[in-house]
């Protein structure tokens, strides 16, 4: 596991839980270099180490027993919902030992999303403020997967500069590749970058180009959210799943209170502008994101990112940065 108490401490999407669900209510993840069981057990879902601690086979290729039990796929070491091992199939006339327990984590659902906590939780999982609105359509996007680091993929997401030239004719132009000066503030609930106007070619399917209007948000380290500020309201909560320093899986919950196209024809958008931002984040150089602001250069129009690298900074974070 990789030791870094900012992550260590915080809240972490995995997977969704209907991927839980159609595995028969187990599946492996890893964070953080960490592998890991998520199972439900009964109403609850559970996250521990992937790790039978008899003959180290993974739990996550077991099942659930009874509901709410899960069992090693290797000898049938059965254990409850509290970690501790209450069956052993070889000699059932022995109650097991204590010491025969699972590694447990935290472990939450929200958003239709497990998340986990290695540590001990500090912060509660951000509030994404379109989710109780039944007003918006919601469509979950990914995961995508990167060999990159997490706060490079955020600071990414946060980047509009890039758009008219990695997202041309989507998301900008080449032609009006301005962005004017826009407000950043900085406090105990994160980064929050307003008024940034961004010029593209089609931005409400009318086909007419016009300035848009976005407001950006860093509410944790690896979790940030954008809202367009138009009629017609659009959000979208980034969640990066850290697996090693280097290799990351994003999720997008992608929010709208229009309705054109199907789920698939808009989650097949957001594809095309993941993979477009994929070879562009992979070959980034320092891998690790420079929080000596000396490092690279740094233009007005970053400012969103040098809050971010800032705060980082501040925090203490160590994973993914240098």
């Amino acid at each position: 596991m990789i030791q870094d108490p900012i992550l260590l401490n915080d809240w972490h999407a995995v997977l969704p839980v209907s991927e839980l669900d159609e595995k028969n209510g187990v599946a492996g993840a890893r964070i953080m270099g960490e592998d890991i069981v998520i199972w439900r057990s009964g109403d609850q879902i559970l996250a521990w180490k992937d790790l039978c601690i008899h003959r180290g086979t993974r739990l996550s290729l077991g099942e659930v027993r009874d509901g709410d039990k899960l069992m090693c796929p290797y000898h049938g070491w059965t254990y409850d919902s509290d970690g501790q091992c209450v069956k052993i199939p070889a000699h059932p006339e022995q109650t097991p030992p204590t010491k025969a327990k699972a590694f447990t984590y935290h472990a939450a659902v929200k958003y239709d999303m497990v998340w986990v906590c290695l540590g001990e939780p500090e912060h509660k999982i951000p509030v994404f403020e379109e989710w109780e609105d039944d007003s918006y359509r919601k469509i979950l996007c990914g995961s995508y997967k990167f060999n990159a680091a997490g706060p490079r993929m955020v600071e990414n997401f946060l980047d509009v500069a890039h758009f008219p030239f990695v997202h041309e004719n989507i998301l900008g132009t080449q032609d009006r590749p301005e962005i004017p000066d826009y407000d950043v503030v900085t406090d105990e609930n994160g980064v929050t970058a307003s008024d940034i106007r961004v010029f593209q070619p089609n931005p409400d399917g009318t086909g007419v180009p016009n300035w848009v209007t976005y407001t950006y948000k860093v509410y944790r380290p690896l979790v940030a959210y954008f809202r367009k500020e138009a009629e017609q309201k659009f959000a979208i909560l980034l969640m990066v799943t850290p697996i090693e320093e280097l290799e990351s899986l994003m999720w997008m919950w992608m929010v709208m209170t229009h309705g054109e196209g199907t789920d698939e024809t808009l989650r097949a958008f957001q594809d095309e502008i993941a993979l477009q931002d994929l070879p562009i984040v992979q070959s980034q150089r320092p891998e690790l994101l420079p929080l000596d602001l000396q490092d690279e250069l740094h233009l007005r129009s970053d400012k969103t990112a040098i809050a971010y690298r800032k705060w980082l900074n501040n925090l203490g974070l160590t994973f993914g940065t240098s």
